[in-house]
């Protein structure tokens, strides 16, 4: 973790402490209001829950101070998406969109922005950079991939965007802000499913837009209260405990993911294993290049979706479970959410388990494939 890193992390916690009067709580309140004081002028303060909301506050601030950006809260990762794209994009223009990304970002521009005129176009991950970028109002790249684990090269996309007048949208959700920093390779705007490791507990779904640009800032918050997708004060108090945690649960996970991917690399049940912090994995040199750590995901093939079935099954210390990013290790045939992957592609989240005690489990989960 590089310094800067490690002061953010140290510093996070502490956030509030700077406002505090003598008896203030230490942990974060929960308000659960939908209407504030508010006589006279009320410009700056709470006045309707549509708008704000002190626990809101307390969670947009601990995100902006890891992303070092404002940050914008919403009810999911795909209020999130959908506020930075219906915020910047309008009829006549052209995006470009991940391919082998999340396939929910693909349906909302086939189902709701092509019917009001936004055309749009899909690329691999991979070779995001190849055709260049003439006529897009918004690129949206997702790196690393879900769930191949592709990788591609932020600030030359940035740059390439930027030359050509476009604005660079990246989904930073599998790595998080001590993982990788978008933001600082030159991106305009970061979305986040926080659903996954930013809360961490799978009991939540929230998300999140930043931004260094003001006028996108304000452009999303406009989004946010004229639309209505807000998230409840609940949720955003569950995302910003887990938050506290984040660093230390991110960096088991990675830690753990490093060691079990290089140990998957030797099983005889196992093919077309991708972990960005292998070497020689495809994407190895790049990731040691623009992340800082290279996260929790590995994905790889059995033999067949029998064998990939029972290999989730058959693991005391697996989860069967979409999503990732949990205190758990889960997994998911990929192939069964609609995927373009082979029917016994598994995508495997690492979870905060001790590693030799879960690798044990996965080690004899896999064994028995092969019994």
């Amino acid at each position: 973790m590089s310094d800067t890193a490690k002061s953010r992390a140290a510093t996070l916690a502490h956030l509030r402490s700077a406002d505090f009067a003598k008896g203030d709580p230490i942990a974060l309140p929960l308000t659960m209001a939908s209407i504030f004081h508010a006589p006279g002028d009320a410009t700056g303060f709470d006045q309707y829950g549509r708008f704000s909301n002190p626990t809101w506050h307390a969670v947009e601030q601990a995100l902006g101070h890891l992303e070092e950006a404002q940050c914008i809260i919403f009810p999911s990762g795909m209020a999130a998406i959908s506020a930075a794209l219906f915020a910047l994009v309008k009829s006549g223009d052209h995006i470009l969109l991940p391919s082998d990304g999340y396939h929910t970002t693909r349906a909302l521009a086939e189902r709701f922005l092509k019917p009001l005129g936004v055309a749009y176009d899909v690329r691999p991950t991979e070779s995001m950079l190849d055709g260049g970028f003439a006529g897009y109002r918004a690129v949206f790249v997702e790196s690393p991939s879900n769930p191949r684990l592709d990788i591609c090269d932020i600030a030359a996309v940035a740059r390439a965007v930027h030359a050509q007048g476009g604005t660079l949208i990246v989904d930073n959700t599998t790595m998080t802000p001590f993982g990788q920093r978008p933001l600082d390779l030159g991106a305009d705007i970061v979305v986040s499913a926080d659903t996954k490791a930013i809360n961490g507990h799978s009991d939540v779904l929230f998300g999140h837009v930043a931004s260094r640009d003001p006028d996108i800032v304000a452009r999303v918050k406009d989004w946010r209260e004229t639309a209505g997708g807000i998230p409840g004060p609940f949720e955003a108090w569950l995302v910003h405990r887990g938050l506290e945690t984040l660093e230390v649960r991110f960096d088991r996970m990675c830690s753990s993911a490093e060691t079990i991917a290089q140990r998957l690399k030797g099983h005889r049940a196992v093919s077309g294993l991708r972990f960005p912090g292998l070497e020689g994995d495809a994407s190895h040199n790049l990731a040691r290049a623009q992340m800082e750590r290279f996260g929790f995901l590995i994905s790889f093939e059995l033999a067949s979706e029998e064998q990939a079935e029972a290999f989730i099954d058959g693991c005391a210390l697996i989860e069967s479970a979409t999503s990732f990013g949990g205190v758990h290790t889960s997994a998911e045939r990929r192939s069964k959410r609609g995927d373009a992957v082979p029917p016994g592609f598994v995508r495997l989240a690492i979870g905060c388990e001790p590693v030799e005690e879960l690798w044990k489990a996965i080690e004899a989960s896999l064994d028995k494939l092969g019994a």
